[in-house]
């Protein structure tokens, strides 16, 4: 199989031009595929950084999930860098006018409540006001790019639109960042914005990461191991309910608990259901944060199995279900305060993109099993995205 090259190679390989100064949206995640910081490469080939901006997490990625990152100098390089998850998530003119273009250079791990992307919405906006050319080095979907394996709910713009989710579009994406990009750039910008795209090269649609023979780099501090990329769209739901996801442990969105559960009745359960491509486990842990921050909590690992069958959507909200029949006094629905949702109010609203889910565990648990299919339908996605597939 051909050697895959990320975006940053196809852009140092052809782009002539070194009088242009640059800004450059980038993390400490993001290397070229011989582990040099991809800001690194740029400096090294002789292209103009004049400034760095960094996503939550800040630039070293190490930032608490929903804290608020300050500007800061790069110790690699010196560069200035401009949180954008500060308290500005938009660029302001100011930063960008004596930019000759911005180059975005993040991983993204294919799910809509991953924050990389909205700092790329919001940066296209800047960029489209102040004209200013937008550069996308492209990177692959880690959950392939196989429209088939998309999952909704679809965004619902009018009730559920936050920093996890602004603009219709569903939950597992099945796009490159770039797609993304492009797909955005025609339909909230009519083409406007100055946007090109570095392809990466020899990535097939249908490939995982753990296709890739690449060295995995946490994308940011709970995106901790392969395998959390893969259960990590599946129990990120947590985060709205009264349960622990498993952060404070070393194997955070790949287990599920609460000091109140019993993890023997909910593996059975959750195996009993039969759901392609995964078996739980029973497993206990004592997280060091969260609202059960040092107390033993009973509950299920997930485990992969297959892939490529698996439907980590449908299979998160099946738990949430399978949670509120087994436990229906004790399971509540959480705030999680983060800096741009203060209070935390609505966090499970806002994850899934709809009220619809909510409202249908309320009406009825026992109908909602049979409702699933339905709510995580994403209708017209492949259509509306089509035309701007580059893989």
């Amino acid at each position: 199989m051909a050697r895959i090259t990320f975006g940053i190679v196809h852009f140092l390989q052809t782009q002539q031009d070194k009088t242009k100064r640059w800004g450059l949206v980038t993390n400490d995640a993001v290397f070229t595929r011989d582990f040099v910081p991809v800001r690194q490469a740029l400096l090294n080939h002789g292209f103009q950084l004049v400034r760095l901006f960094s996503p939550e997490h800040g630039l070293q990625v190490i930032g608490a999930d929903g804290a608020l990152m300050a500007h800061q100098t790069d110790a690699l390089t010196g560069l200035p860098v401009f949180s954008l998850y500060g308290d500005n998530l938009r660029p302001p003119a100011e930063v960008l006018e004596d930019l000759d273009g911005i180059l975005f250079d993040l991983p993204d791990i294919g799910v809509r409540f991953y924050t990389y992307i909205w700092t790329l919405s919001y940066l296209m906006e800047a960029c489209h006001v102040a004209r200013v050319p937008l550069v996308v080095l492209d990177r692959p979907n880690p959950l392939s790019g196989n429209l088939a394996l998309a999952e909704g709910p679809m965004l619902d713009e009018t009730r559920a639109a936050s920093f996890i989710g602004r603009w219709r579009m569903p939950i597992r994406h099945s796009l490159s960042i770039g797609e993304l990009a492009l797909f955005w750039q025609k339909e909230r910008f009519s083409e406007a914005l100055d946007l090109s795209v570095y392809q990466v090269q020899h990535w097939k649609r249908e490939q995982f990461f753990q296709d890739l023979k690449l060295p995995f780099v946490p994308s940011s501090p709970a995106i901790s191991s392969i395998e959390t990329l893969l259960t990590y769209p599946a129990l990120c739901f947590l985060e709205g309910l009264n349960v622990s996801e498993g952060r404070g442990t070393t194997f955070p969105f790949r287990v599920c608990g609460a000091p109140w559960m019993n993890g023997f009745v909910l593996a059975r359960a959750f195996n009993d259901c039969g759901l392609d491509g995964v078996k739980a486990r029973p497993f206990s842990f004592t997280p060091s944060e969260g609202s059960y921050k040092n107390q033993v909590c009973q509950g299920i690992m997930l485990h992969v199995l297959d892939a490529p069958v698996f439907r980590p959507v449908y299979v998160g909200l099946y738990l949430v279900g399978l949670l509120k029949k087994l436990y229906p006094e004790q399971l509540q629905w959480a705030n999680y305060p983060t800096h741009v949702n203060k209070t935390g109010a609505r966090h499970f609203d806002l994850l899934t993109g709809t009220t619809k889910v909510r409202e249908t565990l309320e009406d009825d648990v026992d109908q909602f099993f049979s409702q699933i299919e339905e709510l995580t339908r994403v209708s017209d996605w492949r259509e509306r995205t089509e035309a701007f597939l580059l893989y």
